[in-house]
């Protein structure tokens, strides 16, 4: 356990430091760009919050695409102002092209900001749900064969068996089923196996035998 908390305690002092060397790099740049008093500290935050909303934004798995793009930015922006405070460049005479960057960086952060808090996937409501127990595999198939093997036929309906004790299938989802193997029977030419039946059905196995069970 001692071992443990010692590791974690270096760990945290160590991100501590590097943030801390970090924040001072962003905000020598912006004051040496011009940037006075209190808007020299905020540019440190501006940065580093953007990359944190950036990086919660691909840990979360949603739009990827616009959390890579600003988390680079973000980086590019911390990166930038790390090496250019290590001799590289002159903070006594910033060049233009720094003093534009840095001056129009707000304007960049908070678009970057705006995009990571709003933009979602779109959500389940604008697609639409299946009727009557009907699987969206089982409407993709339909509306993708033509009339005449829809409206074919089936096989001549049986009696049905019932179905096993522990498992009660509601009459609704039996008379779907059968739908379902008449149209495999049609297109295929066979009868429907159980494995296919649950495919099609989206069911548990012990519910797609109890529903085969009434189909045979």
């Amino acid at each position: 356990m001692r071992a443990h908390l010692a590791r974690v305690d270096a760990v945290l002092v160590q991100a501590v430091i590097a943030a801390a060397l970090s924040f001072a790099h962003l905000h020598d740049v912006a004051s040496a760009s011009g940037q006075d008093g209190w808007k020299a500290w905020a540019y440190p935050i501006s940065v580093d919050l953007l990359l944190v909303a950036a990086w919660r934004r691909l840990r979360s798995g949603e739009a990827k695409a616009a959390g890579w793009c600003w988390f680079l930015i973000a980086l590019a922006a911390s990166l930038g102002a790390n090496v250019a405070t290590a001799g590289l460049l002159d903070l006594d005479h910033v060049p233009a092209w720094l003093r534009i960057l840095v001056a129009g960086w707000p304007a960049v952060a908070f678009l970057g900001g705006t995009l990571l808090v709003h933009s979602s996937p779109a959500s389940h409501n604008e697609t639409s749900d299946p009727v009557d127990g009907e699987t969206s595999e089982d409407i993709g198939d339909q509306e993708g064969e033509p009339d005449s093997v829809r409206e074919a036929p089936g096989p001549p309906a049986v009696e049905p068996v019932p179905a096993p004790s522990s498992v009660a299938v509601p009459a609704a989802l039996v008379e779907h089923a059968r739908k379902v193997a008449a149209e495999h029977h049609t297109r295929t030419g066979m009868a429907i196996d159980t494995p296919t039946l649950r495919a099609r059905l989206g069911v548990p196995p012990p519910m797609a035998d109890a529903i085969a069970a009434q189909l045979t």
